[in-house]
């Protein structure tokens, strides 16, 4: 699908591109500069994306989260 460049640097996404990605006025959106292309990908999925990522590095059952929170509770309480 074409669009424009307006003069001040703003793209249009077109409707349909936006209700297949299921943007809506005000939500954030990742722009990816792969080679000589831009791609926009919805923040939810870039956060999956980065979350996926993670995940391949953690062992099955391990919570970082929880790790985390043991952490900052033994840091306030002098252990």
């Amino acid at each position: 699908m074409k669009t424009i460049i307006r003069k001040d640097g703003r793209v249009v996404i077109p409707a349909k591109y936006r209700r297949a990605l299921g943007l809506k006025p005000g939500d954030e959106v990742v722009l990816v500069l792969e080679g000589d292309e831009i791609r926009v990908v919805s923040t939810r999925r870039a956060i999956a994306r980065a979350q996926a990522m993670v995940r391949r590095y953690i062992p099955r059952g391990r919570s970082l989260a929880q790790e985390l929170i043991r952490e900052r509770r033994e840091e306030t309480s002098g252990v």
